[in-house]
């Protein structure tokens, strides 16, 4: 496979390659918003696992909003790319300035998508986190070191396309790494798509709901 129609085929292709985790009662999927959750959603009605959304912002380098110098996630996790921030001079104020903006909107993020209510307890779980791809990393970094404060028993980081490079950099990170498509020449995640339309709030709760009603 070349390239993914869109994330829900990308999602069913990333299934076939998680069979091992299907209908373990101690797993769990946990979707980065808002691209990962079509893409975790064929995964747990693949496998039978619940699906919720682990909650995290990218921080964007200034004037260049395709660049991460770095991610937010719950809890105070902030993980900064040092060697970004100092190729484009971007002074600890300014990092200052964006992390608290976007820690606005990751609290919004927690607030619209449930996250103390729903978020579940995954110490002594298996639990994959998931994405539509693995560019920088910079938001999965981010992911994982929220996870595992909560001491999960094993972290598989599951994406359908991934820098060649990004991946071997997180393999120290996590237990396993999941991913049908790599590149070297990553270019960006959505040139591996033919459909890679924005992903809206109302489409998250939308597919958040239809999960939790097949679990029911």
């Amino acid at each position: 496979m070349l390239r993914f129609r869109n994330r829900s085929e990308a999602g069913k292709e990333l299934a076939t390659h998680l069979q091992h985790c299907a209908q373990c009662s101690s797993s769990v999927v946990l979707a980065l918003p808002r691209g990962g959750v079509p893409v975790a959603y064929e995964i747990t009605q693949a496998l039978h696992l619940p699906l919720e959304v682990c909650p995290v912002r990218k921080l964007c380098v200034p004037e260049h909003p395709e660049l991460a110098m770095g991610a937010i996630a719950p809890n105070g996790v902030r993980i900064l790319n040092l060697t970004m921030i100092d190729e484009f001079m971007i002074s600890h104020q300014q990092v200052e300035l964006i992390t608290t903006q976007e820690r606005q909107t990751l609290l919004r993020y927690e607030q619209l998508y449930e996250h103390k209510r729903f978020f579940p307890r995954i110490n002594h779980q298996s639990v994959i986190l998931v994405d539509d791809g693995l560019a920088t990393g910079a938001t999965m970094r981010a992911a994982i070191a929220f996870v595992q404060r909560k001491q999960p028993d094993f972290l598989i980081v599951a994406v359908p396309v991934a820098s060649t490079s990004t991946s071997k950099e997180l393999e120290a990170d996590v237990d396993q790494i999941v991913c049908p498509l790599k590149s070297q020449y990553l270019m960006s995640v959505g040139y591996w798509y033919d459909d890679f339309s924005q992903i809206t709030d109302a489409e998250v709760l939308q597919i958040l709901v239809q999960a939790r009603t097949d679990r029911n």
